[in-house]
C-alpha cells in the first residue's frame, strides 16, 4: 500500500478479523466496509494505561531529585568523603546508560509491559540496598541499580503511551511522562528537607510497587502485539483501549498494512539505522536529544543553588522559585501540545531557554565588569527562572514525544536505544564539565549555552515535521519511505 494511501485513510478493512472471523472480535466485520474513525476520546483504561506508565517516570524523578536533599545525612551517618558522594551521584548516570543501550531490544523481544516491570524490579532492589546499606559499596551498587532501571523506563513509557493513545491526544498524554518526571524531583525535594535520607529510599520503592501492580490491569501496546504477530491480541488491545462500541477499523488496519510492509524487511540491528531511509528520523531524534542536553539544562539544574550564590542571590530562594515555575509551565506545555502542535510550542520553549542564558550570561558580565552590582543577581534570578519555565514547556518533554512518534516499528528498538544513550551521555558530559566551565568562564559558559538554544530554534524550523494529530503510521511512513 502506499504511503499516499495511509495518509488519506483510504484503507479498506479487511483486517485481523478476516483471518480468524470465528472468534468475532472487534468492530470491522465484513470485506469493503470502512469504518467511521477510530474515537478520539481519553477512555478510562486509556487514562489508567497512562497513570499505570507514568509511575515509571515519577521513579525517573525521584531517583533524580534524591542526591541533594539526602547528601548531608548520608555524609554524616556514613562517613563518606566529597569523591565517594560524588561517585555515588554520577553513578545514577552509568547505570541509566547501561539501561539505555538495552532498552530497545528488551521492549521489542519481551514487550512494553515486561520491560517496565522488569526495570521496576531493578529500582526496588536498587532502593532497598540503599535504604539498609551499611556502606559505601552498597549504596553505589543501589544507585546503580536504579540508574540501570531508570535508563530503561526513560525509553519504555514515553513509547507505551504514544502507542496506546489515541493520535489527537497522543502528544498531551506522552507528554505526562516529562510532567511526573517533574513532579517527582519536586515532591523528593520537599518530603527530603523532612525525612531522613533512610526514609526518602524507603519512600522510592512505593510508585515503583504502584507501577508494577497496576500493569495486571492494562492491556500490552497493540502495536508491538502486531509486531510479534499476535493480530487477535492486537485487535482485542485496541477494542479494550477505545471502549467496546468503538470502530477500530481504519485503525486497526493501518497497523496491520503497515506492519506486514515491515515484515518484507530483514531483521533491523543498530547499524540499519545508519541507512539513507531512516536519514531524517536519525537526524531528528538524535538532534533534538543533543540539543536538549547541551543546552545546559542539567548544568542548570544540577548547579541552580550555586549559579544563585555565584550571582550574589539566595541558593534556597532561588531553587524553591524554580519548583514553583517548573511544575507548572510543565503542565501547561501537555496542555497545549496537542493544541498548537510540537513545531510552534518547541519554537516558543528553544526560544525562551536562549533568552534565558542571555540573561544569566549578562547578569555575570556585568558582575565581571563591577557593573550595577545590586542588578545582577535579580537578572540572573529571572534568566534561570525563564530557562527553567521555557525548558519545561516544550524542550523538555517534546523530544520524547517525536522520538516515540518518529521511528517505524522494526527500527523502534535500536533507535530509541541510540537515542536515549545519547541523552544519558550528553547529561553525564554537561554535568561533568559544567563546574569546569565555570571556572573558565561564567560568562562564556551561558554564553555558549545560548548559542546552542538558538541552534536549537533552526533546527526544528528547518528539520523538524509536525506531528500533531497524525497517525504513527502516516508520520512513520511519511520519514522513512518503505520498499515495497
Amino acid at each position: 500500500m502506499s504511503r499516499d494511501m495511509i495518509e488519506e485513510g483510504e484503507i479498506s478493512c479487511s483486517l485481523i478479523v478476516k483471518v480468524k472471523p470465528e472468534d468475532g472480535v472487534g468492530g470491522c466485520s465484513g470485506e469493503g466496509h470502512v469504518g467511521t474513525g477510530t474515537t478520539s476520546s481519553a477512555t478510562p483504561i486509556v487514562v489508567l494505561s497512562t497513570f499505570v506508565a507514568v509511575c515509571g517516570s515519577y521513579v525517573f524523578g525521584t531517583a533524580v531529585g534524591y542526591s541533594s536533599p539526602a547528601q548531608t545525612g548520608i555524609v554524616e551517618d556514613l562517613g563518606l568523603t566529597v569523591a565517594e558522594y560524588s561517585l555515588f551521584g554520577s553513578i545514577l548516570t552509568v547505570g541509566a546508560m547501561i539501561g539505555a543501550v538495552m532498552s530497545g531490544r528488551i521492549a521489542d523481544y519481551k514487550g512494553r509491559k515486561f520491560t517496565m516491570a522488569f526495570s521496576e524490579i531493578f529500582c526496588i532492589a536498587g532502593w532497598l540496598a540503599i535504604l539498609f546499606s551499611k556502606a559505601a559499596w552498597l549504596l553505589d551498587l543501589g544507585r546503580f541499580f536504579v540508574g540501570y532501571g531508570m535508563g530503561l523506563l526513560s525509553y519504555v513509557v514515553p513509547v507505551y503511551i504514544a502507542e496506546v493513545t489515541p493520535k489527537n491526544i497522543r502528544g498531551g498524554f506522552t507528554s505526562v511522562h516529562q510532567l511526573m518526571i517533574c513532579c517527582g524531583v519536586s515532591i523528593t525535594y520537599l518530603i527530603g528537607a523532612f525525612a531522613t535520607w533512610r526514609t526518602l529510599a524507603l519512600i522510592g520503592t512505593i510508585p515503583c510497587l504502584m507501577q508494577l501492580l497496576g500493569l495486571f490491569f492494562i492491556p500490552e501496546s497493540p502495536r508491538w502485539l502486531a509486531k510479534v504477530g499476535k493480530w487477535k491480541e492486537c485487535e482485542a488491545a485496541l477494542v479494550r483501549l477505545r471502549a467496546d462500541n468503538a470502530d477500530i477499523c481504519d485503525e486497526a488496519s493501518e497497523i496491520r498494512d503497515y506492519t506486514e510492509q515491515l515484515e518484507q524487511l530483514s531483521e533491523a540491528s543498530i547499524f540499519h539505522l545508519f541507512q539513507r531511509k531512516y536519514a531524517w528520523s536519525l537526524i531528528v531524534g538524535v538532534g533534538l536529544m543533543v540539543l536538549q542536553q547541551f543546552g545546559g539544562v542539567n548544568g542548570i539544574a544540577f548547579y541552580a543553588s550555586a549559579i544563585f550564590i555565584s550571582a550574589g542571590f539566595s541558593g534556597s530562594v532561588g531553587m524553591i522559585a524554580m519548583v514553583v515555575v517548573q511544575v507548572p509551565m510543565t503542565a501547561l506545555g501537555v496542555v497545549l501540545l496537542d493544541k498548537s502542535g510540537r513545531r510552534p510550542l518547541l519554537l516558543v520553549s528553544a526560544a525562551g531557554t536562549c533568552l534565558g542564558c542571555l540573561l544569566v550570561a549578562v547578569s555575570f558580565l556585568l558582575q565581571d565588569l563591577q557593573q550595577w552590582k545590586e542588578g545582577t543577581p535579580i537578572i540572573s534570578l529571572i534568566g534561570v527562572l525563564v530557562y527553567t519555565g521555557s525548558f519545561s514547556l516544550g524542550m523538555g518533554g517534546i523530544p520524547w514525544v517525536i522520538m516515540s512518534e518518529i521511528f517505524p516499528i522494526n527500527m523502534k528498538g535500536s533507535a530509541g536505544s541510540l537515542v536515549t544513550l545519547v541523552s544519558w551521555l550528553g547529561s553525564w558530559i554537561v554535568s561533568f564539565a559544567f563546574n569546569f566551565l565555570m571556572e573558565w568562564s561564567s560568562t562564556g559558559t551561558f554564553f555558549i549555552f545560548a548559542s546552542i538554544c538558538g541552534l536549537t530554534v533552526l533546527f526544528v524550523a528547518k528539520l523538524l515535521p509536525e506531528t500533531k494529530g497524525r497517525a504513527l503510521e502516516e508520520i512513520q511512513a511519511s520519514m522513512n519511505p518503505v520498499s515495497s
